[in-house]
């Protein structure tokens, strides 16, 4: 089995050997637990002298399922202990391979099953004792797994878990066989706990029921003291199953074939079931937590990666203007110097125009890092009427360059707002320039208006363009990074925008302007209640 390279002892606390019981399975165990009461009192109170036809069909059955899902349960036992290095486990999925094999042999050494006096050389004790074996055996291999169960891990065991595996069954192996051989070999000398083939002898078989019992009390008080886990829960259930077989089957009498005889079968096989079950459970469970876990982590390694692209692009959108102005200021500076008589003036001035787009691209990296951070820096009480003015200031040029009619109706004095005023500047500035970029090439009469106005205690700034306009379906879609409908644009600036609005405790949405066009208004709260009359004022 492949060995994985690490291992944490916690790793036992999350599967079935290590997790507590929840209610469920201890109301599911309970009930168990009482059924099997139910069917011992019932089959010994109203079935017991019932005698049933032989069937040895039936018998084949049983022993071929109890025998299969021991072999399945040791299985999966086998593989946690290839993972968690348990001993206790081992101890645990070796009594199931051993149970597996002595019933194989019990059921071929049953009278009439396969051949008239069974196969393997079988005499009259040879079925009886097998069973012994097989009851007995099992419960010492759960006497083991609760002694070891505390053990920790040996995690850094030079000793391959493969190894270990296979150096156990083939010992659990060559127990069973050496168990049939001697019991087969030996029949006409062991102590007739047989009187027939359908009767026990009653002045011996109590004494072995008694020290059965013994050994089954043994096993589920160990199960019982210290740290109970789910696994010892099932493992108390099956060995009240073998409780209330043992004790359908041999008090008063014991007789094959009869209807306790019967009923003790079927719940062997309820026994072999339990473990299996939830063995089961846990695999596909532990399957659907991995597989939920692996596209978890793989949503968010693409978030991580679009995160990356949004910082970039982030980045990108916002510096490209001010470097834009800086290479063209150094070309001016350049070409003012490059003459016979040099403009020192002029070329100090695009120097300094320079610096100025310099200290602007680090405010906006500083910025951007701020909005990823949640808060805001530099913050300050900002005029938001300024701030308008100040942007049209920088695009005012580029409005004209489009014969764009800019229309301001800034009602004010507006209560003054906390916030960032790069952050702000930057989102005034996006939305302005995609109003401009959205009328370049619009054959309409092209009007930008720049609204801002103060209502229930929060400040609206609008920015309105006659273009035209954004498609319903895409008014919600424009707000997310690396959307875009421009052949050149970058899909950043309106999820910049809504995430400096909305770090700033606003919103910003956008609806059809009429005629034509978009209006895109977001809010900011307000340091104070408003004050003073509305005036307008219109600039052309």
């Amino acid at each position: 089995m492949p060995e994985l390279p690490i291992r944490l002892p916690e790793e036992q606390h999350l599967t079935l050997s290590g997790l507590p019981p929840s209610v469920v399975q201890k109301r599911l165990a309970l009930g168990a637990a009482i059924g099997l009461i139910l069917l011992l009192l019932v089959t010994r109170g109203l079935l017991a002298s019932v005698q049933l036809p032989r069937i040895d069909g039936l018998a084949r059955a049983f022993g071929a399922a109890i025998a299969l899902n021991d072999l399945l349960t040791a299985a999966l036992l086998f593989s946690h202990f290839a993972i968690l290095r348990s001993p206790a486990l081992l101890a645990l999925a070796n009594g199931y391979l051993f149970t597996a094999l002595t019933v194989i042999a019990w059921m071929l050494s049953l009278p009439g099953v396969f051949a008239p006096g069974g196969l393997l050389g079988a005499g009259l004790q040879t079925t009886i004792y097998l069973y012994v074996t097989w009851r007995a055996g099992f419960a010492l291999f759960v006497i083991a797994y609760a002694r070891l169960r505390e053990s920790r891990p040996s995690i850094h065991s030079s000793t391959r878990p493969a190894i270990a595996i296979v150096v156990s069954c083939t010992a659990v192996i060559a127990a069973a066989c050496v168990a049939v051989l001697l019991i087969t070999s030996t029949d006409a000398l062991l102590p007739p706990l047989s009187l027939d083939p359908l009767r026990t002898n009653p002045a011996l078989w109590n004494y072995v029921c008694a020290a059965m019992l013994l050994v089954y009390a043994v096993a589920l008080v160990l199960l019982w003291t210290g740290r109970r886990s789910a696994l010892d829960i099932w493992l108390m259930v099956v060995l009240c199953d073998f409780t209330v077989e043992l004790l359908m089957t041999s008090y008063p009498s014991a007789e094959r074939y009869s209807m306790p005889w019967y009923m003790t079968r079927i719940a062997g096989l309820f026994a072999s079931i339990p473990v299996l079950f939830v063995l089961l459970y846990e695999l596909t469970t532990l399957y659907g937590r991995l597989l939920q876990a692996v596209v978890a982590q793989r949503r968010e390694r693409e978030a991580r990666l679009a995160t990356g692209d949004a910082v970039a692009a982030m980045i990108a959108h916002e510096v490209k203007q001010p470097l834009a102005a800086m290479m063209t200021n150094a070309w001016a500076a350049i070409r003012w110097l490059d003459r016979p008589a040099p403009d020192v003036n002029e070329a100090m001035a695009s120097l300094q125009a320079i610096t100025a787009d310099g200290r602007r691209v680090t405010e906006v990296i500083d910025s951007t890092r701020a909005i990823f951070k949640r808060h805001a820096r530099g913050e300050a009480s900002i005029d938001i009427n300024d701030l308008i003015a100040e942007v049209l200031a920088l695009v005012g040029a580029r409005a004209q360059e489009h014969r764009i009619s800019v229309q301001t109706q800034c009602n004010g004095p507006l209560p003054r707002v906390t916030g960032n005023p790069v952050q702000l500047r930057q989102v005034l500035s996006n939305l302005i320039t995609n109003a401009i970029d959205s009328m370049a090439a619009s054959t309409e009469a092209r009007v930008l208006s720049i609204r801002s106005d103060v209502s229930d205690g929060v400040v609206l700034v609008s920015v309105a363009d006659t273009g035209p306009g954004i498609p319903a379906s895409d008014k919600e879609r424009v707000f997310n990074p690396l959307f875009t409908t421009k052949t050149e644009g970058m899909g950043m600036g309106l999820a910049i925008c809504r995430s400096i609005v909305e770090a700033h405790g606003g919103e910003l949405s956008v609806f059809s302007n009429t005629p034509h066009g978009a209006v895109f208004r977001f809010t900011l709260r307000t340091d104070t209640p408003p004050s003073g009359a509305a005036a307008a004022r219109t600039s052309q």
